[in-house]
């Protein structure tokens, strides 16, 4: 730039110019509906036709909702107090049986605040390995977690969880000291002593069964949606690690590794779930030695682990052939062996690809825990099928009992999904 040039120059802004608002004639409700609503004419269509149909299924919903009866003892005091051709709907049904609805026929009453304490602590345990921000300290509640649960729900002594917890901690305090001589020492070795400090625990239980006990319950008293909530809860818990090592191992150049897992795999994705539901109810127990009380909620948890675990391995399969070669080279380059490029390098890039399918994964199997219901197990639509429906007070209600099934179901798996959605704006490292 010349000399003359740059003495022309009166003033050089030394700062970005904020943002500025858009025209006034760019804004506004009617603005927004003509460019989102009615910027053509088939848009405008159909726009009018999503409206007509809303308002029909408003006109027709709204009133069964809104006219509902709330305060009954039957269905036919519902029909009296709604009056002849009342278009409400029988919601006294829910007054009357939400306890059972939400935790079954057969748990007592005065220990409903056991799952409910429960369920709380469950959103405490999650929040650390959810939301990154909050303090990682809680991660000790997370760890006690499914030691407490346990407690809560099914009750005994607290014995029983603190010697669980205790093997937990005992087998990887030896796992760690001795990994570095090799990773299939340690891990035997962990479980070996976890198994040890349990079989101690077993007979301190057995010494002390009073210490701090709630009422025992058993699993066949559980039912409702709490019983829902137990199986999704668990199995996409014990289903995600599994599955990573599932997707890990169909990949090792090892090739008995490789062909047990591509076998697993392959077989539990072609059997339906409802097959390994009936194998763990009936044809389970033939394998079992004759006396052998293997709870039933615990053979179903494995099934449907299983089950998901096979799917999730796939996903993450598939999040593991999305990378490129560089990934593995560089992490090569950079001299760490397998176990620590896996950890620090392809495997947080393969599970942010994954999180789409793990989650689809995740609300699949949440909502087919209601197929427990099959087996004889009172989940809250095994709830709906069976005692409610087959008394004579609430024989002919259907609407009111499944759309609140529906409704639970709905909150729980759109919190799923917008949490995913979360995650994955979080995770949004590549730049557009």
């Amino acid at each position: 730039m010349s000399d003359t040039h740059a003495e022309s120059v009166a003033y050089v802004r030394e700062t970005f110019v904020g943002e500025q608002p858009p025209p006034a004639q760019e804004t506004g409700a009617l603005i927004w509906l003509r460019k989102n609503l009615f910027s053509n004419w088939f848009y405008s269509i159909l726009t009018l036709l999503a409206l007509y149909v809303i308002y029909v299924l408003l006109s027709g919903f709204l009133p069964w909702l809104l006219g509902g009866v709330w305060e009954a003892s039957s269905i036919r005091e519902c029909r009296e107090i709604a009056g002849e051709g009342a278009a409400g709907g029988c919601f006294a049904v829910l007054s009357e049986r939400w306890n059972q609805l939400l935790f079954g026929f057969s748990y007592p009453s005065e220990a409903y605040w056991r799952p409910t304490l429960a369920l709380v602590l469950l959103a405490v345990a999650a929040a650390p390995v959810l939301f990154p921000k909050v303090p990682r300290a809680l991660l000790i509640v997370t760890l006690i977690y499914p030691f407490a649960a346990y407690y809560l729900i099914w009750g005994g002594t607290i014995l029983i969880a603190v010697m669980a917890l205790l093997g937990v901690i005992v087998g990887y305090i030896v796992y760690s000291r001795l990994v570095d001589r090799g990773f299939a020492l340690g891990f035997f070795a962990g479980v070996a002593a976890a198994i040890i400090v349990w079989q101690i625990g077993g007979f301190i239980t057995a010494a002390a069964p009073n210490v701090l006990a709630l009422t025992e319950i058993q699993s066949r008293d559980m039912g409702g949606f709490m019983l829902n909530l137990i199986l999704g809860v668990v199995c996409v818990s014990l289903s995600l690690p599994i599955g990573i090592v599932l997707a890990l191992g169909r990949q090792s150049s090892l090739p008995i590794i490789k062909w047990i897992c591509v076998v697993f795999i392959e077989f539990i994705r072609g059997v339906p779930l409802i097959t390994l539901l009936f194998v763990a109810n009936v044809v389970l127990a033939y394998f079992l030695p004759p006396g052998t009380n293997f709870d039933l909620i615990l053979r179903v948890i494995i099934m449907i682990t299983m089950f998901a675990s096979a799917y999730i391995a796939e996903v993450i399969r598939g999040g593991l052939a999305a990378l490129p070669r560089g990934q593995y080279e560089g992490a090569e380059s950079l001299g760490l062996d397998y176990a620590q490029s896996m950890r620090l390098i392809i495997l947080p890039q393969a599970l942010k690809i994954s999180i789409p399918g793990i989650v689809n994964v995740a609300v699949g199997l949440f909502k087919d825990t209601t197929l427990v219901s099959i087996i004889s197990m009172f989940d809250l639509v095994g709830m709906i099928r069976g005692p409610i429906l087959a008394s004579q007070d609430w024989n002919g209600v259907y609407w009111e009992l499944y759309g609140f099934a529906a409704f639970l179901f709905f909150i729980v798996c759109y919190g799923i999904s917008q949490y995913s959605q979360w995650l994955e704006r979080q995770l949004a490292t590549d730049h557009r």
